[in-house]
């Protein structure tokens, strides 16, 4: 395990470069240049941790963007607030990707169900409070484009108190010059089959609203505090030919209680190289590269953090390795293949003081002084404060029947410091 292996090192709430603290206030903030004098190789694997708004349905309290309830429901530090689901019949969502599934799956699955998995505590109780009877998904394109994988898909038809309303059939019509893949041909079989419960047999429902795109988000009239928002719908096609979703003319209008967008991640447009013509890092066969297309000497990205919010969890793996590999071809002399610039030569870096290899004999038992200064402070966490916080965790877990309770922030802090 490489945890365990004594090069390895682990800091944890640790800000590195120019990214915003706003979100994490309490996150030490290290500056890049301060990695140089330490270490010889850089890796990003930092993901795409932004969401994609809709740009005509701009964020309000009827409009909310997905990552917000995620970080709520996974008590993550930014602390967002809980939404309102007590005053809540009908929820949104816009995207069908596996973030907007697992959304729909919390809002429609009984908190005595999700008790016994890592669900906190707070969470339970509000969602226990809840009066979501109806989640409908939204999506510009057709089920053959869906983003959502088959586990996700699988979960969401088997939820047993949910049921879903059943789709057009013409809908689930492949086009007869289609060359459909197994992934699209198990969909469709999902999809046609209908859920595990019968139509109007659950007080709970959900909803796929194919070729569907959000056009403007009118809020509830003062005047009747119990209506709902309206929500406009461009019905849309797809371009044989470009395999976009292009509007008909026909329009409607959905009621509903609160929309949440799920349309894709991006980088922090703050990160150094970030490219905004690509939402991520520029990079190509893992290597980082500089605006006028040179790969920066001893720099790397990988995951989605390289090639931007896409793929499942095996794919970034696969690509994890691969970027390993070439990690491993740089440092092995006499092995490297490409021509490399030092990251200095560019001034988004923000150096003063020569080649990213700044210190060629690294001591890594030394850390930057700012991170040092942090553990002492016990604002920066190590693996084996990691492995203390997992093990309560999951004690406090199995004395209430569940798989783990997770602690926030501050109790984390407290727990650690009389450990």
């Amino acid at each position: 395990m490489t945890a365990k292996d004594p090069r390895f090192r682990f800091f944890g709430n640790v800000n590195v470069g120019s990214t915003p603290l706003s979100s994490i206030p309490h996150a030490l903030s290290l500056p890049l240049p301060s990695l140089l004098k330490n270490y010889t190789h850089l890796l990003y694997a930092t993901g795409c941790a932004l969401p994609t708004l809709h740009s005509a349905i701009p964020p309000s309290a009827y409009c909310i963007p997905a990552l917000s309830l995620v970080h709520w429901y996974t008590q993550h530090p930014a602390h967002p607030p809980p939404p309102p689901l007590d005053k809540i019949t009908h929820v949104t969502l816009i995207g069908n990707g596996n973030v907007s599934l697992d959304i729909a799956r919390m809002l429609l699955t009984s908190p005595s169900v999700l008790a016994k998995y890592d669900v906190p505590q707070p969470v339970l109780e509000i969602l226990s409070r809840s009066s979501v009877k109806h989640v409908s998904i939204v999506a510009r394109r057709g089920p053959l484009e869906a983003a959502f994988t088959m586990k996700e898909l699988r979960e969401m038809i088997n939820l047993p108190e949910a049921s879903m309303v059943p789709i057009d059939p013409s809908l689930l019509i492949p086009p007869p010059e289609a060359t459909l893949t197994r992934q699209q041909k198990r969909t469709l079989d999902l999809l046609q089959k209908g859920s595990k419960n019968p139509p109007g047999s659950t007080t709970k429902t959900w909803s796929l609203e194919f070729f569907r795109s959000p056009t403007g988000l009118t809020p509830p009239s003062p005047s009747s505090p119990a209506s709902m928002a309206q929500l406009t719908l461009a019905h849309t096609h797809l371009d044989t030919t470009s395999g976009r979703a292009v509007p008909t003319g026909e329009t409607s209008s959905l009621s509903t209680s609160l929309v949440i967008t799920s349309l894709g991640f991006h980088a922090d447009p703050e990160t150094s190289f970030f490219d905004p013509a690509l939402n991520h890092l520029r990079s190509l066969a893992g290597r980082i590269i500089s605006p006028s297309g040179s790969a920066l000497k001893n720099v790397y990205a990988s995951g989605w953090a390289a090639n931007g919010a896409k793929g499942v969890l095996a794919t970034t793996m696969m690509d994890a390795y691969a970027v390993a590999d070439t990690i491993l071809s740089d440092i092995t002399p006499g092995t490297e293949n490409v021509e490399t610039t030092p990251a200095s030569s560019f001034p988004e870096m923000d150096m003063s003081s020569g080649d990213l290899m700044l210190n060629p004999y690294p001591h890594p038992e030394h850390p930057p002084p700012e991170i040092e200064q942090g553990i002492k402070d016990g604002l920066v966490t190590q693996y084996k404060d990691w492995k203390a916080i997992d093990t309560e965790e999951v004690r406090r877990g199995e004395a209430m029947g569940k798989e783990r309770e997770r602690m926030g922030w501050e109790e984390a802090r407290r727990f650690l410091s009389r450990v």
